[in-house]
């Protein structure tokens, strides 16, 4: 067996072996000099698992999806200078995600810094608009020999006591709060010294988490306005699978006053929801908004893709509007009364104890609606030519049971909004910021840890925007990759005041003739095209028995026809 070593320097056994204490074990490492001694200290773990990303934008996606998927904070570690930089778009998508992320930076010390040395930037606080917590430590010198001087040893003491506090502080905060924390780690060389035996022991600070409950007075205020409102609105945005109970959603599918909408991205299904928004909101009358306006609005989970439903409520307001969460709520809506800082579960399970149904035809007559809707979206797709909307028709028809599914942002979480999912499916995407960056590196972090066979349905742009997001050897053989290849941001051509022309083309829609074949040739990935709806549907059938290699099909779809099939769609329901 293979001896386990450890850096010589102090404060990297001391990062190392608190992470440990923590159920830290999930590592991705960018190559680098300053951060050697870190990357000593957890690769030699034996049981930390520890990945190398070269590109620390991918790094940080890519260890996004491991948190993810876990639930639990994963470790980022990089060099000095600009390499932290690289990881900024996952640390702010991680903040609005609630997903916990530990960024361990290594920096020269302070005396270096603004001096002229290179690699150098000023690394403290870089993420303070974005993060929990920013914790600081201080560099120290390895002495050879014992330190003599009494007060130059006091001195090591107090710096060793204020770096185990404040790396307690942050990974503790990193695990309640469910977010992204910041360690910047001054190191002095030499780097890569190695011992056998750890020569610190830092103390664990123990997590704590607190309690919150809901005042009488207030439990009494919001039963009395659950039991006599007639018209009950629960909307569920972004939520992993298995995060409410199934005897809630039970529950809330016999009260005819509860009418329930869930986005895809809700990992919920039940066949008194409403799953596909947008379908049924669409050029509803001014009577009917008013009609489907609620007296009472819950919201749980995360952010919310339909912009039809935030027009609606912020135009429409209930008069009470609770959202449950432990850490935050955003008053999207402008009408927000109640944050219940309890975890969904904890808060269904007491309260709909002490609810009653109240009779109302507010459910059943968007049930009938929303049947009314279903049929015309049958009819349309039936008739429709193929464009992408035809082609996401035949994708989600042809993904296997038990997939998980992450999608890029932009038009291709849009688009999977219109289609029933099948149940089994684990849906995700980066809604935290909705930025196109990061949706492969994630796609595959989040599969590298979750042992489910995984597609990823990506936007052109999106694909070749995070393609070094390929660039790693954690793939695992049945991943797949879907690429809507349209030439270019193709959501452009649906917003109001689109016209066709070379600046619009240029800049906005930012056409281009590229194709994912030769970087599916580099990076080791079967690959096929495909541009007619037969090709489409062999494709996906090839895709789905082939798991002994990573997968890509990518679909060509008519730049010019895709925004006038969609607006067709929507005119369709009036």
């Amino acid at each position: 067996m293979k001896k386990r070593l450890y850096s010589k320097i102090p404060l990297s056994q001391t990062l190392v072996a608190l992470c440990e204490a923590k159920g830290i074990n999930h590592i991705v490492i960018s190559p680098g000099s300053r951060n050697a001694p870190l990357t000593i200290g957890f690769s030699e773990h034996p049981e930390m698992h520890c990945y190398s990303i070269v590109d620390e934008r991918c790094a940080a996606f890519f260890a996004l999806g491991i948190a993810q998927q876990l639930q639990k904070p994963v470790g980022l570690v990089c060099t000095s200078g600009s390499a932290l930089l690289n990881y900024y778009p996952a640390i702010a998508e991680a903040f609005y995600s609630d997903i916990p992320l530990v960024v361990l930076s290594a920096d020269r010390p302070i005396e270096r810094i603004d001096i002229g040395d290179g690699q150098t930037i000023r690394q403290k606080n870089v993420f303070e608009n974005h993060i929990l917590y920013s914790a600081n430590l201080y560099s120290e010198v390895v002495a050879e020999t014992e330190i003599r001087d009494s007060k130059v040893r006091q001195k090591h003491r107090e710096a060793q006591k204020h770096n185990e506090r404040e790396i307690n502080l942050a990974l503790n905060k990193a695990i309640e709060k469910k977010g992204p924390v910041h360690i910047n780690v001054p190191f002095y060389e030499p780097l890569y010294d190695k011992i056998e035996a750890p020569t610190i022991f830092p103390k664990n600070i123990p997590v704590e988490f607190p309690q919150h409950r809901i005042s009488n007075d207030l439990e009494r205020e919001m039963l009395q306005q659950w039991n006599t409102a007639k018209r009950k609105m629960i909307l569920i945005g972004v939520n992993s699978p298995g995060m409410i109970a199934q005897n809630a959603i039970d529950h809330f599918a016999q009260d005819p006053s509860v009418l329930v909408l869930t986005e895809t991205t809700s990992n919920i299904h039940h066949v008194s929801h409403i799953n596909c928004i947008d379908q049924l909101i669409t050029s509803l009358t001014p009577e009917q908004f008013g009609a489907l306006q609620p007296d009472l609005l819950l919201t749980v989970g995360g952010m919310v893709v339909s912009k039809r439903i935030k027009a609606f409520l912020r135009e429409y307001q209930p008069q009470s509007h609770w959202h449950i969460d432990q850490r935050k709520a955003f008053d999207t809506y402008f009408c927000l009364t109640e944050h219940i800082k309890l975890p969904p579960n904890s808060f269904f399970s007491w309260f709909l104890e002490k609810t009653e149904f109240v009779k109302s035809d507010y459910k059943p007559s968007w049930i009938s609606i929303r049947e009314q809707r279903r049929i015309k979206h049958k009819e349309f797709l039936k008739q429709v030519a193929y464009t992408d909307l035809k082609v996401f028709e035949s994708i989600f028809d042809k993904i296997p049971e038990d997939q998980m599914i992450q999608l890029s942002n932009s038009s291709t979480v849009r688009y999977a909004q219109l289609f029933s999912l099948k149940p089994s499916f684990k849906v995700y995407c980066n809604r935290g910021t909705s930025g196109i960056d990061g949706s492969t590196s994630t796609a595959i972090g989040a599969a590298r840890v979750s042992g489910i066979p995984t597609t990823l349905i990506s936007g052109d742009l999106s694909f070749f925007y995070d393609s070094n997001g390929l660039w790693n050897n954690y793939i695992p053989p049945n991943f797949k990759i879907i690429i809507i290849n349209n030439n270019g941001g193709g959501i452009f051509r649906i917003l109001p005041g689109k016209e066709e022309s070379s600046n619009f083309s240029t800049y906005f829609e930012t056409t281009h003739q590229l194709t994912g074949e030769h970087l599916s040739k580099m990076f080791g990935f079967a690959y096929q095209g495909a541009s007619t709806l037969n090709e489409v549907e062999e494709g996906l059938d090839r895709l789905y028995k082939n798991d002994n290699q990573p997968s890509i099909l990518e679909i060509f779809t008519p730049r010019k026809d895709n925004d006038s099939a969609l607006i067709d769609y929507f005119k369709h329901f009036i």
